[in-house]
């Protein structure tokens, strides 16, 4: 094992974001709803859009183009994101609002309008038709407990264009998309360098509810936590809520007790985790998002989701007449999962060699995080 000294933990301030995306047993919020204009730039080289699908399983649905080509002419496009928890949560919301941003910065959007905060089902789905009413091109429905909402919705609207996630099911409707994230790739790369890192030999994991990414997420990180040493012991504690950063943070305190010097975890509520590793000097491995200004001292790397990938070529078929009928996933291969460092933490060369090898070995085919 390699073991890298750590600063003593900074006082973690952090400002307690509202829900995420999953079913959740916490106190509702009220849906705020911001319209921000989009820069105007030229639309971005892209390859050839994958084929449509009318309904796509995880195991055979479409991965974007890792490269783009010209976008097909059309009007500038309107886009709308409807999401559970804060735009600026540094995980899931947060992901999909940088996606969208990204996306704006190279190829012209007339308008994009964020509804965040929309733990509520019913409150989401009044926003969802509320923005398709109002002659938006692409609503962005970013939560599987959205699916059922949007499967009743799109059809009501087949001239606007829905896309929704993570989740493979396009419902078998011509004007929905799907997306999700093989988000277990970067969590077992991570999990071969928290193993590498590890004094004690325990590794804690706090998840939110056992579903989705967040699962495909947990997995993996074990998966390669125990792939690099065998002895390590990978504790995970599902806290059964996304938002609920009181059990995040009760979860994290057990780990620490049962002597885990690594801990890793995903949703919005692992601010609370991440305040107990940053107090008691513990490693940490995010996702969704980079937390790294979370806690400098402490995060060594974060899978970073980068939904733009996805949408670009969404939007390529909006601009070219297809409204919907094909999933996506993002992964390390096609650049929608990048694995960023904490550059404020000093981590050997060995150590880099390492992940980016475990990176190189995973879209080889060499590795299979999750069978």
């Amino acid at each position: 094992m390699i073991w890298l000294g750590v600063a003593a933990a900074a006082v973690l301030v952090i400002i307690i974001v509202a829900v995420s995306g999953g079913d959740d047993e916490t106190t509702d919020t009220t849906a705020a709803a911001t319209t921000t204009a989009a820069p105007t730039t030229e639309a971005p080289e892209t390859t050839e859009a994958p084929s449509d699908t009318t309904e796509a399983p995880s195991d055979t649905t479409e991965a974007p183009a890792e490269t783009t080509t010209t976008a097909a002419a059309a009007a500038p496009i309107r886009i709308a994101i409807v999401a559970p928890s804060a735009s600026n949560d540094l995980a899931f919301t947060q992901s999909i609002v940088d996606g969208v941003n990204a996306i704006a910065a190279e190829r012209e959007i007339a308008e994009i309008a964020i509804t965040d905060g929309t733990f509520v089902v019913d409150d989401a789905a009044a926003a969802i038709r509320d923005y398709a009413a109002n002659g938006f091109d692409l609503v962005v429905a970013h939560g599987s407990q959205y699916g059922g909402s949007l499967q009743e919705i799109a059809p009501d609207f087949p001239e606007t264009s829905f896309a929704w996630g993570t989740a493979a099911d396009t419902f078998g409707l011509p004007n929905v998309f799907a997306y999700e994230a093989a988000s277990d790739e970067g969590g077992f790369v991570m999990g071969v360098i928290g193993a590498a890192l590890t004094e004690s030999g325990t590794i804690g994991i706090v998840g939110p509810i056992e579903v989705g990414d967040a699962k495909l997420y947990v997995d993996g990180f074990k998966a390669g936590a125990e792939a690099n040493d065998s002895g390590v012991t990978v504790n995970i504690n599902y806290t059964g809520s996304f938002s609920d950063v009181a059990l995040a943070s009760e979860a994290a305190q057990a780990h620490a007790a049962a002597g885990a010097d690594v801990m890793s975890g995903t949703a919005q509520m692992v601010v609370g985790a991440i305040s107990v590793a940053a107090d008691q000097n513990i490693l940490w491995f995010g996702t969704q998002a980079n937390q790294a200004t979370l806690a400098p001292e402490i995060v060594v790397a974060s899978q970073v989701y980068k939904w733009e990938v996805v949408l670009s070529d969404i939007l390529d078929k909006v601009a070219g007449g297809t409204l919907g009928g094909s999933s996506y996933v993002i992964d390390l291969e096609n650049g929608g999962l990048v694995l960023e460092f904490n550059e404020d933490f000093t981590l050997s060369d060995d150590v880099k060699a390492l992940a980016d090898q475990t990176v190189a070995d995973i879209i080889s085919g060499a590795i299979v995080p999750t069978e």
